[in-house]
Protein backbone atom coordinates (compact mmCIF):
# COMPACT_ATOMS: atom_id res chain seq x y z
CA UNK A 1 0.00 0.00 0.00
CA UNK A 2 1.67 3.52 -0.59
CA UNK A 3 1.34 6.71 1.35
CA UNK A 4 -1.83 7.83 0.18
CA UNK A 5 -3.90 4.47 0.43
CA UNK A 6 -2.19 4.55 4.11
CA UNK A 7 -3.80 7.44 4.57
CA UNK A 8 -7.37 6.60 3.04
CA UNK A 9 -7.45 3.54 5.10
CA UNK A 10 -6.06 5.18 8.54
CA UNK A 11 -9.10 7.78 7.87
CA UNK A 12 -11.84 4.95 7.59
CA UNK A 13 -10.67 2.89 10.78
CA UNK A 14 -10.95 6.17 12.27
CA UNK A 15 -14.64 6.59 11.24
CA UNK A 16 -15.54 3.19 11.86
CA UNK A 17 -14.10 3.27 15.74
CA UNK A 18 -16.22 6.71 16.30
CA UNK A 19 -19.24 5.10 14.75
CA UNK A 20 -19.25 7.73 12.00
CA UNK A 21 -20.08 5.78 9.24
CA UNK A 22 -23.23 4.99 7.50
CA UNK A 23 -24.59 1.36 7.83
CA UNK A 24 -23.88 0.58 4.61
CA UNK A 25 -20.16 1.47 4.96
CA UNK A 26 -19.94 -0.14 8.69
CA UNK A 27 -21.30 -3.54 6.72
CA UNK A 28 -18.74 -2.95 4.12
CA UNK A 29 -16.13 -2.12 6.74
CA UNK A 30 -17.21 -5.29 9.49
CA UNK A 31 -17.03 -8.01 6.50
CA UNK A 32 -13.53 -6.27 5.18
CA UNK A 33 -12.15 -6.98 9.23
CA UNK A 34 -13.35 -10.52 8.57
CA UNK A 35 -11.70 -11.34 5.49
CA UNK A 36 -8.41 -9.06 6.23
CA UNK A 37 -6.32 -9.80 9.22
CA UNK A 38 -4.24 -6.76 8.92
CA UNK A 39 -7.42 -4.41 8.57
CA UNK A 40 -8.79 -6.15 11.54
CA UNK A 41 -5.15 -5.80 13.55
CA UNK A 42 -4.93 -2.10 12.54
CA UNK A 43 -8.79 -1.43 14.03
CA UNK A 44 -7.39 -2.73 17.11
CA UNK A 45 -4.00 -0.76 17.48
CA UNK A 46 -5.59 2.26 16.51
CA UNK A 47 -8.38 1.87 18.77
CA UNK A 48 -5.84 1.57 21.43
CA UNK A 49 -3.84 4.44 20.12
CA UNK A 50 -6.62 6.76 20.35
CA UNK A 51 -7.52 5.58 23.65
CA UNK A 52 -4.29 6.35 24.65
CA UNK A 53 -4.33 9.75 23.08
CA UNK A 54 -7.43 10.44 25.04
CA UNK A 55 -5.49 9.75 28.14
CA UNK A 56 -2.62 11.75 27.31
CA UNK A 57 -5.59 14.89 26.71
CA UNK A 58 -7.72 14.18 29.87
CA UNK A 59 -3.57 14.13 31.98
CA UNK A 60 -2.70 17.67 30.13
CA UNK A 61 -6.25 19.15 30.97
CA UNK A 62 -5.57 17.48 34.34
CA UNK A 63 -1.89 19.06 34.51
CA UNK A 64 -2.94 22.33 33.33
CA UNK A 65 -6.03 22.36 36.02
CA UNK A 66 -3.57 21.46 38.38
CA UNK A 67 -0.85 24.09 37.19
CA UNK A 68 -3.95 26.78 37.93
CA UNK A 69 -4.56 25.78 41.52
CA UNK A 70 -0.92 26.18 42.25
CA UNK A 71 -0.76 29.37 40.60
CA UNK A 72 -3.62 30.53 42.72
CA UNK A 73 -2.45 29.17 45.78
CA UNK A 74 1.01 30.42 44.91
CA UNK A 75 -0.78 34.15 44.54
CA UNK A 76 -3.11 34.13 47.56
CA UNK A 77 0.87 33.10 49.48
CA UNK A 78 -0.63 29.65 50.90
CA UNK A 79 1.90 27.63 49.37
CA UNK A 80 5.97 28.03 48.43
CA UNK A 81 5.81 27.25 44.96
CA UNK A 82 9.87 26.57 45.12
CA UNK A 83 8.71 23.26 46.75
CA UNK A 84 6.91 21.80 43.99
CA UNK A 85 8.97 20.18 41.01
CA UNK A 86 6.32 20.64 38.76
CA UNK A 87 8.46 20.95 35.57
CA UNK A 88 10.29 18.25 36.13
CA UNK A 89 7.68 16.26 36.15
CA UNK A 90 6.08 17.26 32.60
CA UNK A 91 9.50 17.05 31.17
CA UNK A 92 9.51 13.29 31.84
CA UNK A 93 5.59 13.03 30.87
CA UNK A 94 6.62 14.82 27.84
CA UNK A 95 9.60 12.58 27.26
CA UNK A 96 7.25 9.50 27.64
CA UNK A 97 4.58 10.74 25.35
CA UNK A 98 6.16 12.84 23.02
CA UNK A 99 6.62 9.88 20.41
CA UNK A 100 2.65 9.16 20.22
CA UNK A 101 2.14 13.23 20.00
CA UNK A 102 3.95 13.24 17.69
CA UNK A 103 2.42 10.62 15.51
CA UNK A 104 -1.01 11.77 15.87
CA UNK A 105 -0.29 15.03 14.72
CA UNK A 106 1.54 13.58 11.80
CA UNK A 107 -1.79 11.97 10.91
CA UNK A 108 -3.57 14.79 11.27
CA UNK A 109 -1.86 17.06 9.39
CA UNK A 110 -1.72 14.67 6.40
CA UNK A 111 -4.81 13.70 6.77
CA UNK A 112 -6.08 17.17 6.59
CA UNK A 113 -3.86 17.83 3.74
CA UNK A 114 -5.46 14.80 2.11
CA UNK A 115 -8.95 16.18 2.49
CA UNK A 116 -8.40 19.59 1.74
CA UNK A 117 -7.31 18.86 -1.59
CA UNK A 118 -9.77 16.27 -2.13
CA UNK A 119 -12.47 18.92 -1.28
CA UNK A 120 -10.64 21.45 -3.59
CA UNK A 121 -10.81 19.13 -6.22
CA UNK A 122 -14.76 19.06 -6.10
CA UNK A 123 -15.60 21.98 -5.26
CA UNK A 124 -16.86 24.31 -7.63
CA UNK A 125 -14.44 27.15 -7.69
CA UNK A 126 -17.48 30.31 -7.66
CA UNK A 127 -18.44 31.21 -4.04
CA UNK A 128 -21.16 28.36 -2.27
CA UNK A 129 -24.54 29.79 -2.21
CA UNK A 130 -26.86 28.58 0.86
CA UNK A 131 -29.79 27.86 -1.87
CA UNK A 132 -29.36 26.80 -5.68
CA UNK A 133 -32.44 27.35 -8.08
CA UNK A 134 -33.32 24.07 -10.05
CA UNK A 135 -33.02 25.73 -13.38
CA UNK A 136 -31.32 23.62 -16.01
CA UNK A 137 -28.71 24.60 -18.26
CA UNK A 138 -29.56 23.76 -21.97
CA UNK A 139 -26.30 25.23 -23.77
CA UNK A 140 -25.14 21.70 -23.84
CA UNK A 141 -27.92 20.46 -25.68
CA UNK A 142 -26.79 19.80 -28.95
CA UNK A 143 -28.95 22.22 -31.67
CA UNK A 144 -28.15 19.68 -34.45
CA UNK A 145 -29.72 16.71 -32.24
CA UNK A 146 -32.78 18.50 -32.10
CA UNK A 147 -33.57 20.06 -35.14
CA UNK A 148 -32.84 16.37 -36.43
CA UNK A 149 -35.47 15.51 -34.06
CA UNK A 150 -37.82 18.08 -35.40
CA UNK A 151 -37.61 17.39 -38.84
CA UNK A 152 -38.77 13.54 -37.82
CA UNK A 153 -42.17 15.16 -35.46
CA UNK A 154 -42.71 17.41 -38.70
CA UNK A 155 -42.80 14.69 -41.24
CA UNK A 156 -45.10 12.50 -38.63
CA UNK A 157 -47.49 15.00 -37.45
CA UNK A 158 -47.21 16.66 -40.78
CA UNK A 159 -46.96 20.35 -38.43
CA UNK A 160 -44.48 23.06 -39.65
CA UNK A 161 -41.69 23.51 -37.06
CA UNK A 162 -40.02 26.73 -36.96
CA UNK A 163 -36.25 26.89 -36.96
CA UNK A 164 -34.48 25.85 -33.88
CA UNK A 165 -33.96 28.29 -31.02
CA UNK A 166 -30.40 27.58 -29.69
CA UNK A 167 -32.11 27.84 -25.76
CA UNK A 168 -29.94 28.32 -23.36
CA UNK A 169 -31.83 27.60 -19.30
CA UNK A 170 -34.72 25.71 -18.93
CA UNK A 171 -36.99 23.85 -16.31
CA UNK A 172 -40.27 22.21 -15.96
CA UNK A 173 -43.69 23.57 -15.90
CA UNK A 174 -47.64 21.91 -15.58
CA UNK A 175 -50.83 22.52 -16.95
CA UNK A 176 -53.51 24.71 -14.78
CA UNK A 177 -55.49 25.08 -17.85
CA UNK A 178 -55.62 22.21 -20.59
CA UNK A 179 -56.27 25.22 -23.28
CA UNK A 180 -52.63 26.16 -22.72
CA UNK A 181 -52.15 27.98 -19.50
CA UNK A 182 -48.99 26.21 -17.12
CA UNK A 183 -47.18 27.31 -14.25
CA UNK A 184 -43.46 27.59 -13.38
CA UNK A 185 -40.69 29.32 -11.61
CA UNK A 186 -40.32 33.00 -12.20
CA UNK A 187 -36.98 32.34 -12.16
CA UNK A 188 -36.95 30.06 -14.88
CA UNK A 189 -37.97 32.63 -17.48
CA UNK A 190 -36.24 35.20 -16.08
CA UNK A 191 -35.30 38.01 -18.76
CA UNK A 192 -36.80 35.46 -21.77
CA UNK A 193 -36.74 36.42 -24.90
CA UNK A 194 -37.96 33.07 -26.49
CA UNK A 195 -40.00 31.06 -24.74
CA UNK A 196 -40.25 26.95 -25.42
CA UNK A 197 -42.65 24.10 -23.97
CA UNK A 198 -41.60 20.60 -25.13
CA UNK A 199 -44.26 17.85 -24.13
CA UNK A 200 -43.40 14.51 -23.78
CA UNK A 201 -43.40 13.59 -26.91
CA UNK A 202 -41.02 16.01 -28.24
CA UNK A 203 -43.30 18.79 -29.28
CA UNK A 204 -41.85 21.83 -29.30
CA UNK A 205 -44.50 25.02 -28.37
CA UNK A 206 -44.11 28.38 -28.51
CA UNK A 207 -45.39 30.03 -25.03
CA UNK A 208 -45.07 33.87 -23.33
CA UNK A 209 -45.40 35.21 -19.56
CA UNK A 210 -48.96 36.02 -18.79
CA UNK A 211 -48.50 36.97 -15.04
CA UNK A 212 -44.94 36.59 -12.99
CA UNK A 213 -44.70 36.81 -9.57
CA UNK A 214 -40.73 37.15 -8.51
CA UNK A 215 -41.01 37.18 -4.60
CA UNK A 216 -43.00 34.20 -4.77
CA UNK A 217 -40.74 32.73 -7.89
CA UNK A 218 -44.16 32.24 -9.78
CA UNK A 219 -44.83 32.93 -13.61
CA UNK A 220 -48.03 31.73 -15.33
CA UNK A 221 -47.15 31.02 -19.06
CA UNK A 222 -49.50 30.51 -22.23
CA UNK A 223 -48.89 28.47 -24.95
CA UNK A 224 -49.22 30.69 -27.85
CA UNK A 225 -49.02 27.92 -30.72
CA UNK A 226 -51.20 26.98 -33.79
CA UNK A 227 -50.12 23.39 -33.37
CA UNK A 228 -51.18 23.44 -30.06
CA UNK A 229 -54.24 21.13 -29.62
CA UNK A 230 -56.37 21.15 -25.68
CA UNK A 231 -55.93 18.23 -23.75
CA UNK A 232 -58.73 16.46 -22.15
CA UNK A 233 -59.57 17.50 -18.60
CA UNK A 234 -56.85 17.67 -16.16
CA UNK A 235 -56.48 14.61 -14.20
CA UNK A 236 -54.81 16.52 -10.73
CA UNK A 237 -56.00 18.91 -8.27
CA UNK A 238 -54.60 21.94 -7.02
CA UNK A 239 -54.50 22.07 -3.03
CA UNK A 240 -56.09 25.38 -1.38
CA UNK A 241 -54.62 23.83 2.10
CA UNK A 242 -51.00 22.85 3.28
CA UNK A 243 -49.78 19.36 3.71
CA UNK A 244 -48.80 17.51 6.79
CA UNK A 245 -45.74 16.54 7.85
CA UNK A 246 -44.37 13.08 6.39
CA UNK A 247 -47.11 13.33 3.33
CA UNK A 248 -45.72 11.02 0.88
CA UNK A 249 -45.41 12.92 -2.39
CA UNK A 250 -43.95 12.63 -5.56
CA UNK A 251 -43.07 14.98 -8.84
CA UNK A 252 -42.62 15.12 -12.83
CA UNK A 253 -39.83 17.32 -14.30
CA UNK A 254 -37.20 17.74 -16.99
CA UNK A 255 -33.37 17.14 -15.11
CA UNK A 256 -32.93 15.58 -18.48
CA UNK A 257 -34.53 15.38 -21.90
CA UNK A 258 -37.03 12.79 -20.95
CA UNK A 259 -39.78 13.32 -18.44
CA UNK A 260 -38.09 11.67 -14.72
CA UNK A 261 -40.23 11.05 -12.04
CA UNK A 262 -39.06 11.30 -7.98
CA UNK A 263 -40.65 10.42 -4.93
CA UNK A 264 -39.43 11.48 -0.88
CA UNK A 265 -41.86 13.26 1.72
CA UNK A 266 -42.98 16.47 3.20
CA UNK A 267 -40.09 17.19 5.21
CA UNK A 268 -41.18 20.88 6.93
CA UNK A 269 -44.40 23.19 5.95
CA UNK A 270 -41.70 25.60 5.94
CA UNK A 271 -39.37 26.65 3.54
CA UNK A 272 -35.45 28.17 4.21
CA UNK A 273 -34.71 29.41 7.21
CA UNK A 274 -38.65 29.70 8.04
CA UNK A 275 -39.82 31.07 5.06
CA UNK A 276 -43.75 30.71 5.56
CA UNK A 277 -44.14 30.90 1.50
CA UNK A 278 -42.62 27.66 0.93
CA UNK A 279 -42.39 23.78 2.53
CA UNK A 280 -39.30 21.47 2.89
CA UNK A 281 -39.53 18.46 0.83
CA UNK A 282 -36.89 15.46 1.40
CA UNK A 283 -36.83 14.27 -2.90
CA UNK A 284 -34.05 13.66 -5.23
CA UNK A 285 -33.74 16.96 -7.22
CA UNK A 286 -31.79 18.73 -9.96
CA UNK A 287 -30.97 21.49 -12.48
CA UNK A 288 -34.71 21.00 -14.38
CA UNK A 289 -36.24 20.27 -11.75
CA UNK A 290 -37.84 24.23 -11.24
CA UNK A 291 -41.36 24.53 -11.60
CA UNK A 292 -42.23 21.06 -11.40
CA UNK A 293 -45.39 19.63 -9.54
CA UNK A 294 -45.40 18.24 -5.98
CA UNK A 295 -48.39 16.11 -5.75
CA UNK A 296 -49.54 13.82 -2.63
CA UNK A 297 -50.55 9.97 -2.93
CA UNK A 298 -54.45 11.44 -3.99
CA UNK A 299 -53.19 13.34 -6.82
CA UNK A 300 -53.48 16.92 -5.26
CA UNK A 301 -50.74 19.60 -6.39
CA UNK A 302 -49.68 20.45 -3.14
CA UNK A 303 -46.28 22.46 -4.16
CA UNK A 304 -44.02 24.01 -7.27
CA UNK A 305 -40.25 23.01 -6.64
CA UNK A 306 -37.75 25.94 -6.90
CA UNK A 307 -34.74 25.22 -4.94
CA UNK A 308 -32.48 22.96 -3.17
CA UNK A 309 -29.88 23.78 0.28
CA UNK A 310 -26.34 22.96 -1.42
CA UNK A 311 -24.50 22.15 2.09
CA UNK A 312 -27.28 19.23 2.53
CA UNK A 313 -28.58 16.44 0.07
CA UNK A 314 -31.82 15.97 -0.46
CA UNK A 315 -33.88 19.15 1.19
CA UNK A 316 -35.21 20.94 -1.54
CA UNK A 317 -38.03 23.54 -1.13
CA UNK A 318 -41.37 24.15 -2.85
CA UNK A 319 -43.51 27.22 -3.31
CA UNK A 320 -46.57 26.05 -1.64
CA UNK A 321 -49.60 25.32 -4.42
CA UNK A 322 -52.14 27.45 -2.53
CA UNK A 323 -50.46 31.04 -3.81
CA UNK A 324 -51.11 30.15 -7.24
CA UNK A 325 -54.85 31.07 -6.61
CA UNK A 326 -53.86 34.38 -5.60
CA UNK A 327 -51.73 34.44 -8.66
CA UNK A 328 -54.37 33.70 -11.14
CA UNK A 329 -57.05 36.36 -8.88
CA UNK A 330 -54.45 38.95 -10.20
CA UNK A 331 -54.33 37.47 -13.58
CA UNK A 332 -57.80 37.56 -14.11
CA UNK A 333 -58.06 41.66 -13.19
CA UNK A 334 -57.00 41.55 -17.17
CA UNK A 335 -60.60 40.56 -18.29
CA UNK A 336 -58.88 38.33 -21.17
CA UNK A 337 -58.24 36.20 -18.87
CA UNK A 338 -61.66 35.59 -17.15
CA UNK A 339 -62.07 32.31 -17.87
CA UNK A 340 -59.00 30.46 -16.92
CA UNK A 341 -59.43 27.95 -14.19
CA UNK A 342 -57.60 26.07 -11.78
CA UNK A 343 -58.96 22.43 -11.20
CA UNK A 344 -60.11 22.40 -7.71
CA UNK A 345 -62.45 19.52 -7.90
CA UNK A 346 -61.35 15.91 -6.66
CA UNK A 347 -58.57 14.64 -8.59
CA UNK A 348 -59.17 11.81 -10.66
CA UNK A 349 -56.27 10.43 -9.58
CA UNK A 350 -57.06 8.75 -5.98
CA UNK A 351 -57.16 5.36 -5.64
CA UNK A 352 -55.04 4.76 -8.17
CA UNK A 353 -51.80 2.93 -7.85
CA UNK A 354 -48.17 5.27 -8.60
CA UNK A 355 -47.66 3.91 -12.14
CA UNK A 356 -51.48 4.82 -13.30
CA UNK A 357 -50.87 8.23 -11.75
CA UNK A 358 -47.70 8.98 -13.69
CA UNK A 359 -49.19 7.69 -17.14
CA UNK A 360 -52.22 10.23 -16.25
CA UNK A 361 -49.53 13.20 -15.40
CA UNK A 362 -47.23 13.05 -17.60
CA UNK A 363 -49.35 14.52 -20.74
CA UNK A 364 -49.90 17.53 -18.82
CA UNK A 365 -46.02 18.03 -17.49
CA UNK A 366 -43.86 19.93 -20.05
CA UNK A 367 -40.10 21.11 -20.62
CA UNK A 368 -39.90 24.66 -20.02
CA UNK A 369 -36.87 26.20 -22.28
CA UNK A 370 -35.67 29.73 -22.23
CA UNK A 371 -33.48 32.12 -24.10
Amino acid sequence: MNDQNDILIIDAVERYIRGEMNPDERLHFENLRKTNGEIDQLVVEHTLFLQQMNRFGEWKNFQASLQEIHTDLAEQGKINSERLKGKARVVYLWNKYKRVAAIAASIAGVTALSISSLVWSISPKTDIKKLQDLSRDLQAVKIEQRTQKNVVNTLKNQITVEPAIPFKSGGTGFLIDSRGYLVTNAHVVKNAKNIGVQNKSGQNLHAIVVYEDVEKDLAILKIEDESYRPLPAIPYSISRSSADLATPIFTLGYPRDEIVYGEGYLSAKTGFNGDTLSCQVSIPANPGNSGGPVLNSDGEIIGILSTRETAAEGVVFALQAKHIFKALSELKKDTSFNRVKVPTSKSSLAGLDRSQQVKRVEDFVFMVKVN
